[in-house]
C-alpha cells in the first residue's frame, strides 16, 4: 500500500492512468461492433454506456468539479454520469436504453473519450490537483479516485463481456487456458486466537475508499479454515446431490431467487448432453476440476450449509491472510514482498482461473493458498461501514448507498483485479444473489471440528 507523502508523484500517476486506458481499449478492441449497444447483462447498462462512463468520471470528478475547468460536451457528461446497482428482481430500476439511435454512435464515443482523455492528463500532468483543505484535491485525493475507478471498472467489463455470445468478441493469439493440475487435496488449517486490523486511518496511506476508514481492530477467536477453495470438482458434489432442488440449504430469499430463475448450477457452467463445460471467455471446455468454483454469495452460503459448514467472516479472512504467529500483521498473505505472478492469479495474468493451490509462493503464514487472486472470496459479513465512517467527497455515493445489509464483502482479488488494489484494506461487495462475479470462496468452522 502506498504509504503518505507530502506530494504526489505526477509521472507515477500518469503512467497508472495510461495503463488503466490501455487495458481499457484493448477491453473494448474485443467487442464486435455488432455487440456494442447490447446489454449482455441485463441488469447492466449497455456496453456503449460504459466506453463512456470511465473517462466522463475522470473528467467530471477532477477537471470539472475539482479543478473547476468548463464542459467538454455537457449531454453526454450527464448521459455517461452513473451506473446502476438494481435489485435482482427490480423492474423499475433498469438500464438506460438498448436501442443504439439513444445513445451517441461509437465514433462520437470515442471523440468524447479522446477530448476527455487529454484534459484529464493534462490535469494530472501541469493542474494543480493536490490542495490542502479542498473537499475533492486535498491530498490529490480526486486524482486517486478516477484511477482506482477505472481500474475496478477492468472487472466490470471483464464479467460483461464473458456473458457475450462466444461470436461477438475477437479471441486474442495465442489463448489457452491453463486446465492441468490436480484437484488438490482439501486441508484444514488451525488458525489461532488472535487480533485482526480490517481497515486503514487516512493519515496513513496515500488514498483509500471511504468503506476502509477507519482501522478497527478485532479480536477474532480460534477457527479452522479450508486450504484451498472450493473447486468445481468440490461443488460438482453438491449439484449432484440435488443441492439446487433441496430449500434446507438456502436462506429463504435465496431460495426464492433460486425457484423464479430456474437456476440448476453455476452461472460459469453448461450442460452438453453427459459432460459439463465451463464457459470461459473465449471458448467452452471441459469443466476444469481443480479450478476454484466462481459462484454467488448465496450458492457459496447454501454449500457451506450442505457440508455443515459456513463462510469466513471479514476479520476471520484478514486473520487467515494477513495475521501471522508473531502477531506483526502482513501486507499480503506471503509477507511484504511486492506482488509477482508467482504469488498469485492477478493483475491480468490470466482470462481464467487457474488450478487451485498452484502458486504455493503466495500462501499466508498459515499456510493457506489463493487469499488473493484466482477470484474474490465471499464473506458471511454484510457490507456496512467501521465505526467512524465519513463519505469520500470527490465520490460521496460510492459506498454508503450500498449499507443495506443484501451486499455482502468480498476480500482478495480476481485473474483481473490490478495490483494496485492488493491491499489488506480493499473491500469489495456485491449482492448475495448476483452471479457474474468472478468470485470464489472457502468454507470455516470452529477450532477443534
Amino acid at each position: 500500500m502506498p504509504t503518505l507523502t507530502a506530494t504526489p508523484d505526477r509521472q507515477a500517476l500518469l503512467r497508472w492512468y495510461n495503463r488503466n486506458r490501455e487495458r481499457t481499449a484493448q477491453l473494448f478492441d474485443l467487442v464486435s461492433d455488432e455487440a456494442y449497444y447490447s446489454r449482455p447483462i441485463a441488469l447492466r447498462n449497455p456496453i456503449v454506456f460504459y466506453q463512456g462512463h470511465i473517462p466522463a468520471f475522470s473528467f467530471n470528478t477532477l477537471v470539472k468539479k475539482g479543478l473547476g475547468r468548463p464542459s467538454v460536451d455537457a449531454r453526454l457528461e450527464d448521459l455517461f454520469a452513473r451506473g446502476i446497482d438494481p435489485h435482482e428482481s427490480s423492474t423499475s430500476a433498469r438500464a438506460r436504453g438498448n436501442e443504439a439511435d439513444r445513445w451517441p454512435t461509437r465514433g462520437e464515443v470515442t471523440a468524447f473519450c479522446g477530448e476527455a482523455d487529454r484534459q484529464v492528463r493534462d490535469a494530472l500532468a501541469h493542474g494543480d490537483i493536490d490542495q490542502p483543505g479542498h473537499p475533492l484535491l486535498d491530498h490529490a485525493e480526486a486524482a486517486y479516485t478516477i484511477l482506482e475507478h477505472e481500474a475496478t471498472h477492468l472487472e466490470t467489463l471483464m464479467y460483461m463481456w464473458h456473458q457475450l455470445p462466444l461470436d461477438q468478441k475477437r479471441r486474442p493469439a495465442g489463448y489457452r487456458p491453463i486446465v492441468d493440475g490436480p484437484r488438490p487435496a482439501q486441508a484444514w488449517i488451525d488458525v489461532p486466537a488472535g487480533r485482526a486490523t480490517l481497515g486503514v486511518n487516512r493519515g496513513d496511506v496515500s488514498f483509500a475508499w471511504d468503506n476502509e476508514m477507519p482501522a478497527v481492530a478485532e479480536n477474532v477467536p480460534a477457527f479452522r479454515i479450508q486450504q484451498h477453495d472450493v473447486t468445481n470438482a468440490d461443488y460438482l458434489e453438491f449439484v449432484q446431490a440435488g443441492g439446487y432442488a433441496d430449500a434446507r440449504w438456502w436462506r429463504s430469499e435465496d431460495w426464492a431467487w433460486i425457484q423464479a430463475e430456474g437456476t440448476r448450477r453455476p452461472l460459469f457452467w453448461e450442460r452438453d448432453r453427459d459432460r459439463w463445460l465451463w464457459r470461459g471467455m473465449f471458448d467452452r471446455i471441459a469443466l476444469p476440476a481443480a479450478w476454484p468454483v466462481w459462484v454467488s454469495q448465496a450458492e457459496a452460503t447454501a454449500y457451506a450449509r450442505w457440508r455443515g459448514l459456513g463462510l469466513p467472516t471479514e476479520a476471520q479472512y484478514h486473520r487467515a491472510a494477513f495475521g501471522s504467529p508473531d502477531e506483526r500483521p502482513r501486507q499480503h498473505p506471503w509477507g511484504n514482498a511486492a506482488p509477482d505472478a508467482s504469488r498469485g492469479v492477478f493483475d491480468f495474468q490470466s482470462w481464467d482461473p487457474q488450478p487451485a493451490g498452484s502458486h504455493p509462493a503466495g500462501q499466508s503464514a498459515w499456510g493457506v493458498h489463493d487469499l488473493v487472486g484466482n477470484g474474490w472470496e465471499w464473506t458471511a459479513t454484510a457490507f456496512a461501514p467501521f465505526p467512524g465512517f465519513e463519505v469520500l467527497p470527490s465520490y460521496p455515493e460510492y459506498s454508503a448507498e450500498f449499507f443495506d445489509g443484501e451486499h455482502f464483502v468480498m476480500k482478495g482479488a480476481s485473474p483481473v483485479t490490478v495490483r494496485e488494489l492488493l491491499r489488506p484494506s480493499f473491500r469489495n461487495w456485491f449482492r448475495a444473489r448476483y452471479p457474474y462475479m468472478y468470485a470464489s470462496f472457502r468454507c470455516v468452522t470452529v477450532a477443534g471440528r
